[in-house]
């Protein structure tokens, strides 16, 4: 047998007496590509950082070996140096500096008193012409798009001289095109001999991507098989140890009367030049799924943002809720108003990351727990927990644990507890199974159908249009701020939402 590039036995990995791993053991040939999935938790994102040398040669048990050498990295930068270089889904590049400078930083060319600044810029160039990404070397970051900094943190791994490249949910923020092109380029990396590990929840991007498949669940390796041997279903079945008997779980349920009804909801920014949500109107039934698709940059996000007082720009809107006229100037009013929302980013906007999982859950109603005099019922506020913690099955092993360290999946059940506490009529979830794994998504559809039965109204942001259709009672598209189209999920298919998408003028509204 050709001896393997990376050869990772028996790894095990423990926190606080808590076994993260429990002997994984990998395999990859060059020019192959390995995806890894499993479910957030199942220790993916840890093996990877014992791999990089986040986590150092001697706090894991197991061996690893690459090009044949038995790997003892204490830093990023040891595993560096033997070519192997992860991209994480949170990118480190520094927006303030530019393409150029981004790449070379730390590796710069010439002598402390004086760069090679000619040869960093022709190597640049061709570094950006190897991804195909067509901007200048001085272009800042800042002015670059999601996709278009992806490729820029790809460009920096070669010029490190990758011949491992970790990809950890590369594609969570990136449009169709963008995707395409990044597989495109991570296909044609494998043609030049590099190997790459793909840590991805999008089971369609893995099976077109990958040569084998490996699934971790509870810290356990469950199998390791080729690509091309499995389906979707199958890897989901192995993730979650169980069939699911379909993805969306719909579940009939009653919807009632308007309860929600939206007027000429405008939303700009100071010096732009259109307007981020233009003159929209509709209306929310009780009990009610209401869908949002269109393309990144359509204004669903900020139209949402409208409803919850969050926009950071101008706004207006007539908003009436249950035949009241209401004036939502702060997210605050919103609540009181009875209308709660899970952010889009969810680290950003959804959680403080230094605080335990219970006070991220409580954020939103201490008052709830406080007298006149500032005491606080500490026992209704633990019982109010763990309750919600019961509920919403969020994994962790304290509800004192800080939020940071856990899954993303957890992190928004979290989230959407802390919502729930404040008792709304209306939830609104922007993008609410971005990069979590599917038994999490299911988990989440599951919760969304209760919450509906119990006359909950809901509107869910979605970039995912099988969600959109499979979950939605009905249909909103949106694009360039306006509203474009109104569809009942019943007959409704990906191709009518992105043609009312992508097409100018106004239909079925």
């Amino acid at each position: 047998m050709t001896q393997p590039l990376l050869d990772m036995r028996g790894i095990v990995k423990s926190f606080s007496g808590v076994r993260a791993l429990n002997g994984v053991s990998i395999q990859l040939a060059r020019g192959e590509a390995l995806s890894i999935c499993g479910e957030n938790g199942s220790g993916k994102s840890t093996l990877m950082k014992v791999l990089s040398g986040v986590w150092p040669h001697g706090s894991y048990e197991g061996e690893i070996f690459f090009e044949g050498n038995l790997v003892k990295a204490a830093t990023i930068r040891d595993t560096e140096a033997l070519g192997i270089v992860i991209i994480h889904q949170e990118l480190a590049l520094v927006k303030e500096l530019s393409v150029l400078e981004n790449i070379f930083l730390g590796n710069e060319l010439g002598s402390f008193a004086r760069l090679n600044d000619e040869e960093m810029h022709r190597r640049t160039s061709e570094l950006l012409a190897r991804v195909k990404l067509d901007v200048l070397p001085d272009t800042p970051i800042r002015d670059l798009g999601v996709g278009q900094q992806q490729l820029v943190e790809i460009a920096k791994a070669l010029n490190k001289n990758v011949k491992l490249l970790i990809l950890d949910e590369p594609t969570s923020s990136l449009t169709t095109t963008e995707i395409d092109i990044l597989l495109n380029i991570v296909g044609e990396l494998k043609q030049q001999g590099i190997a790459c590990i793909y840590i991805s929840h999008k089971l369609d991007e893995v099976l077109a991507l990958s040569d084998w498949v490996t699934v971790i669940r509870d810290g356990d390796h469950i199998d390791t098989k080729s690509a091309a041997d499995l389906t979707q279903n199958d890897i989901i079945s192995m993730m979650v140890g169980r069939e699911l008997d379909e993805l969306f779980p719909r579940e009939e349920h009653d919807i009632g009367d308007v309860v929600l009804r939206v007027k000429h909801a405008t939303a700009k920014q100071a010096g732009a030049p259109r307007a981020q949500v233009d003159d929209v109107s509709f209306e929310l039934r009780q009990g009610e799924i209401l869908g949002i698709a269109g393309l990144i940059g359509s204004g669903r996000t900020e139209l949402m943002q409208c409803l919850y007082g969050s926009y950071d720009g101008e706004y207006q809107a007539e908003i009436e809720l249950e035949g009241q006229t209401v004036n939502i100037r702060s997210q605050r009013v919103a609540l009181e108003a009875g209308i709660a929302m899970v952010p889009e980013d969810r680290k950003r906007h959804g959680i403080v990351p230094i605080m335990s999982v219970g006070r991220n859950i409580t954020l939103s109603v201490l008052g709830q727990y406080s007298s006149w005099f500032g005491a606080v019922n500490e026992d209704k506020e633990s019982h109010d927990i763990n309750d919600y913690i019961a509920q919403l099955k969020v994994k962790t092993a304290s509800a004192d644990l800080s939020i940071k360290n856990l899954s993303g999946g957890n992190q928004q059940k979290a989230i959407i507890a802390k919502c729930l506490l404040t008792h709304p009529k209306i939830l609104i979830l922007d993008e609410p199974t971005r990069g979590i794994d599917v038994g999490a998504k299911y988990e989440i559809y599951k919760l969304m159908f209760a919450l509906v039965k119990q006359g909950m109204s809901i509107i869910m942001v979605s970039s995912e249009l099988s969600e959109v259709i499979g979950i939605s009672d009905r249909v909103l598209v949106m694009h360039e701020g306006r509203l474009k189209g109104q569809f009942d999920h019943q007959g409704l298919t990906q191709e009518m939402i992105m043609n009312c998408a992508i097409k100018e003028g106004v239909a079925n509204v």
